[in-house]
């Protein structure tokens, strides 16, 4: 099993980073969206991860060809998808798995979606249930809530109206995949605006999605191909948020991240960093697909904060953000976060378990947690095998040294954090 031993962090530094990972979410949906065309899309700046090229070879296993050189991507799609010999491993990605059901639930044929250990763990009824109840054909382990999943596509599903109960970028991504090969036009709300990459790009590519004034995004049917995507992949908010929170809590630190989208809802935990105190400094550059720039952060000294709105805007940033927080003047608290709960770990227990094991003082609740910030100590804590909490209690290393266990889990998400993160030492 990989380890990390991180040592304490000995000076400041001030740097610029252009090689942050590239963005999941938007390379997850390039391979997928490709296949809506009936031409090639080109992708520059693919993640070249294990999860999304997972996403990758399931496209080429139905029926896409896919040309790769480095993070390079050309991929032309057949006018009818393949039924693949073989089940589709989604590998640790929530993300594909889910986004999956909703596209493959009106294709003709036989398709199962699995992944590894801890992604066969993971609920999916949120996206199973609607889906089946516009007709879909999805079952799986624990009364098909659980990977393995299987699909049979059916010809038509039928158009909805759905007010979901949980905001989730990828419950809404799943129904509005689906929704394109309805037999009418569906309509899907939301209570809170989550992550819009799918809407956005799908409209780059020709899909008529509208808004109405009720708060419901109306779907409609496609009638043909949509355009192929010619897209550079930004690099990646919430990958470059560990190193954020690096420089806001490192005395006399600098970082600039390059070449980020500033999507508004993927940027709200840079939002909540200088909330606390730290400069935080957002430079557009263009604004084609995803409004794309620089953030600079400068070290600060932080205050406590209280985070309940705008959550499933920062969901994947919070285990990081709660680093800050134990390091901050007073209380902080963070709530309305019950999604937590099934992420890739049940990533309120895994924050505040390891924050104990480093002394920091907590109350856990149901939705979240409080803390009471001011100083971290080293501890060797348990990944859980979730990437996201390896890699902020990594960065919580830089301030009092920490030995991560189970790091494995990080290679399939952002395989040079490592390296990024040993650079802040030079």
């Amino acid at each position: 099993m990989k380890k990390f031993d991180i040592k304490e962090l000995p000076k400041a530094f001030n740097i610029e980073i252009d090689s942050i990972a590239s963005d999941k979410s938007i390379s997850h949906r390039c391979a997928m969206f490709s296949l809506f065309s009936n031409e090639t899309s080109y992708v520059k700046n693919y993640l070249t991860a294990e999860d999304t090229l997972n996403t990758l070879s399931i496209v080429e296993q139905l029926g896409a060809k896919i040309k790769r050189d480095g993070s390079t991507v050309e991929i032309t799609p057949t006018d009818k998808l393949d039924e693949p010999g073989d089940v589709l491993d989604c590998g640790n990605s929530g993300t594909a798995m889910r986004l999956f059901c909703g596209l493959l639930a009106s294709v003709d044929g036989a398709f199962t979606l699995s992944g590894d250990k801890y992604l066969r763990a993971r609920p999916m009824k949120r996206v199973a249930n609607p889906l089946r109840s516009i007709g879909a054909n999805i079952d799986g382990a624990d009364n098909g809530n659980k990977a393995p999943l299987f699909i049979r596509g059916v010809k038509e599903l039928k158009p909805f109206t759905y007010h979901s109960p949980v905001d989730s970028a990828q419950v809404k991504s799943a129904m509005i995949l689906a929704a394109l090969r309805a037999n009418g036009v569906s309509k899907y709300k939301e209570n809170e605006l989550t992550r819009d990459h799918t809407e956005r790009m799908l409209k780059g590519m020709g899909a008529k999605l509208e808004n109405d004034n009720e708060g419901f995004i109306h779907i409609h049917p496609l009638e043909g191909h949509l355009k192929p995507l010619n897209i550079t992949v930004p690099t990646d908010p919430s990958s470059g948020f560990f190193f954020a929170v690096a420089a806001a809590i490192t005395p006399n630190a600098r970082i600039v991240i390059k070449n980020v989208t500033l999507n508004p809802t993927r940027i709200e935990a840079y939002q909540v960093l200088k909330r606390m105190g730290a400069e935080v400094n957002f430079i557009e550059k263009e604004n084609i697909y995803e409004p794309i720039g620089d953030i600079e952060i400068k070290h600060n000294e932080l205050n406590g904060v209280e985070v309940s709105e705008n959550i499933s805007w920062l969901i994947d940033e919070l285990p990081a953000l709660s680093v800050a927080m134990s390091l901050a003047k007073g209380q902080s608290k963070v709530s309305n976060a019950k999604e937590l709960r099934v992420k890739e770990s049940d990533r309120i227990a895994s924050v505040v378990n390891n924050l104990k094991l480093c002394g920091v003082d907590y109350t856990e609740f149901e939705d979240g947690y409080e803390i009471n910030g001011g100083t971290l100590k080293k501890a060797s804590i348990d990944s859980h095998g979730d990437h996201r909490i390896a890699m902020s209690f990594a960065i919580a290393g830089l301030n009092c040294g920490m030995e991560i266990n189970d790091t494995e889990c990080i290679d399939t998400s952002f395989p040079n954090f490592k390296e990024i993160l040993d650079s802040l030492y030079n």
